[in-house]
């Protein structure tokens, strides 16, 4: 089953009110209107893209240590997923699905991280709820997601719908603002030239983790 059938199913019970998920038709329009009003914007085609460097970063992990992007790159390719939290199932489900390729990145030479502006101790709950062997980092204020391009602020009214549904994004964050990246992919050379891309606006939608081998065998074959 691919990643996209499991979010496909999700979304349709969700959506559908199948326990233990009960919400009224309203929200689901309320989310449906920010999510095409993000597509319209075009904010995912000024997003970075294959072709373009990467900003070099150092986030720290759940345990507040430093991790450098620098030094990831000076071992091979690096994959980066940025995501927006530990309560979004459909993210959580993106982590477990690259938990299961992780081995085959690691048999390529790459390194996977992923990124969300989530405190540490919510990435901690991340790494336990979703048994990932990689490291999670928090990234401030969204500010490594704002140099890849994925940075966006929520509108008033969807800022209004989460505080209903007590999802309290200034809490899982550490931050009063209330911005998400868009779901972002990315397969990063040791030159630190992007070698994949993969942002969508629609955070139902996310990209089959085996649709960056190719990038990975690419940079593979490449001599450091």
């Amino acid at each position: 089953m691919t990643l996209q059938s499991k979010l496909d199913a999700f979304k349709s019970g969700f959506e559908a009110g199948k326990p233990p998920y009960s919400v009224p038709p309203s929200v689901i329009a309320t989310m449906h209107r920010a999510t095409a009003e993000l597509i319209a914007s075009g904010a995912a085609s000024r997003a970075l893209r294959a072709g373009d460097r990467a900003p070099a970063f150092t986030l720290n992990d759940p345990d507040g240590q430093p991790v450098s992007s620098a030094d990831l790159l000076a071992r091979g390719p690096l994959v980066i997923s940025f995501y927006r939290g530990v309560w979004c199932p459909y993210c959580n489900m993106e982590l477990q699905a690259l938990q299961e390729t992780l081995p085959r990145f690691a048999a390529l030479g790459a390194s996977l991280v992923a990124v969300s502006p989530q405190t540490a101790a919510n990435s901690r709950k991340s790494v336990r709820q979703n048994a990932v062997g990689f490291p999670i980092l928090s990234d401030p204020h969204n500010a490594v997601a704002a140099a890849f391009g994925l940075r966006f602020a929520l509108p008033d009214y969807l800022v209004d719908l989460y505080k209903s549904l007590k999802n309290d994004l200034p809490a899982f964050n550490g931050d009063a603002s209330w911005t998400l990246p868009m779901p972002g992919r990315f397969v990063v050379g040791r030159d630190g030239v992007i070698l994949y891309a993969e942002v969508n606006p629609d955070y139902t939608r996310r990209p089959e983790p085996a649709d960056m081998l190719p990038a990975l065998r690419r940079a593979a074959s490449v001599p450091a």
